[in-house]
C-alpha cells in the first residue's frame, strides 16, 4: 500500500484520528512534528504518548534540544523510516502539521546553499535585539514573493530566506519549484470549524501550563535552551523564557502563546488546504468515524490498482 499522510493544523486531533488508522491498518507513524524529535519537550509539544504505547512511533525523542534538526534531515530520516517499515510489511503513516518536513518529503527540497552558521547565529542575535519585524522588513526588499508567503513573526524561515540570499545571491523563492511528488501516496486533511479549533488551543495552551509546562521550560533553560538554534524557536516554550526572567507576568506569557499557536494554525490549514486532500472535518464526524472514511477510501484506491 502506498504512503499515507494524515496532517492538519495544531490541536485539531489528527494525532488520535491517525492512532486509529494505524491499528486498522497495521500501520506505524512517521512524526511530521518539528519539537516531538526532541527529548524532555513533552508537554509543549502534545506528543501523545498514550497512543505511542500502543502504536510504533519514528522521529519522536530521538535528539537532544541542543541538537540541529531541518527540513533536509527530516526527509531524510523519514524516507529511511519508510523503508524499514515498508520492510516489516507494516503501512507508513506521515502524521503532523510540520508542513515544510511535509513538503519536503513528498516533493523534494530546492537545492539551495547550505547553512553558514556564522551568519545565522548573527541574523538570530539581531532578532533578539531589533525583533522578527525589523528582519522581515529586510527579506522583503530582498525576497517580496517568498516575504508574502510568510509570517511576519516566522523567524525560522525569514532567517534561512535571507541566508540563502546573502550566501546564494538569489531570492530563496527562485530556488522553490514543488509540482510532482515524489512518491505515491493518500493525504488526508484533518480539520475543525475554525471557531472551535481556536478554543480547543486555548484549552490545550492552558492545561499544558497546568501539567506543569513552566517546569519544562525551566528545565531546558537551565541546559542553555536559549541558545539552541532549532528547539529554541518552538511555540508554547520561547513565549515563557521573557516570564522566567521576571520580564512579563504568567498570564502575558499564556497569551502570547496561544496567539502565536493561533496563527501558526491559520498557516497550516492555508497550506494543508491548498494540496486539495480530502479533508475530514471532526467537528461533523468523530475520531472513528474519521478512521473509517480513510480506511475505507485506502481500500477502494487498493481496488483501482492494477
Amino acid at each position: 500500500m502506498r504512503l499515507v499522510v494524515i496532517g492538519g493544523a495544531t490541536a485539531v486531533g489528527k494525532s488520535e484520528v491517525a492512532c486509529l488508522v494505524a491499528e486498522r491498518i497495521r500501520g506505524e507513524i512517521i512524526s511530521a512534528d518539528s519539537m516531538a524529535v526532541y527529548r524532555g519537550m513533552d508537554i509543549g509539544t502534545a506528543k501523545p504518548l498514550e497512543c505511542m504505547g500502543r502504536i510504533r512511533h519514528h522521529l519522536v525523542d530521538i535528539l537532544d534540544p541542543g541538537d540541529y534538526f531541518d527540513a533536509k534531515l527530516f526527509e531524510e530520516y523519514a524516507l529511511r523510516a519508510i523503508e524499514e517499515i515498508k520492510k516489516r510489511g507494516n503501512i507508513p503513516i506521515v502524521a503532523g502539521g510540520t508542513y515544510l518536513y511535509i513538503q519536503a518529503l513528498l516533493f523534494g527540497l530546492p537545492s539551495t546553499p547550505p547553512p553558514n552558521w556564522k551568519l545565522r547565529n548573527r541574523l538570530y542575535r539581531i532578532a533578539s535585539s531589533k525583533g522578527s519585524a525589523y528582519l522581515y522588513e529586510k527579506l522583503k526588499a530582498v525576497d517580496p514573493a517568498y516575504a508574502q508567503k510568510i509570517h511576519p513573526n516566522d523567524l525560522r524561515r525569514i532567517v534561512r530566506a535571507i541566508e540563502v540570499f546573502t550566501e546564494g545571491g538569489k531570492p530563496f523563492s527562485s530556488f522553490h519549484s514543488w509540482s510532482k511528488p515524489k512518491m505515491d501516496f493518500a493525504g488526508f486533511h484533518i480539520t475543525r470549524d475554525r471557531e472551535n479549533l481556536f478554543r480547543r488551543i486555548e484549552l490545550r495552551v492552558k492545561r499544558m501550563v497546568e501539567e506543569g509546562l513552566v517546569e519544562e521550560v525551566k528545565t531546558l533553560v537551565e541546559k542553555g535552551f536559549e541558545n539552541f538554534l532549532t528547539s529554541a524557536q518552538a511555540i508554547g516554550y520561547k513565549e515563557l523564557i521573557p516570564y522566567l526572567r521576571g520580564e512579563i507576568s504568567l498570564e502575558e506569557a499564556i497569551q502570547r502563546i496561544i496567539k502565536n499557536t493561533k496563527e501558526y494554525a491559520k498557516r497550516q490549514v492555508r497550506w494543508f488546504r491548498k494540496q486539495g486532500w480530502r479533508e475530514i472535518n471532526l467537528d461533523k464526524v468523530s475520531p472513528e468515524e474519521a478512521c473509517e472514511v480513510i480506511v475505507s477510501s485506502l481500500s477502494a484506491g487498493r481496488k483501482q490498482e492494477p
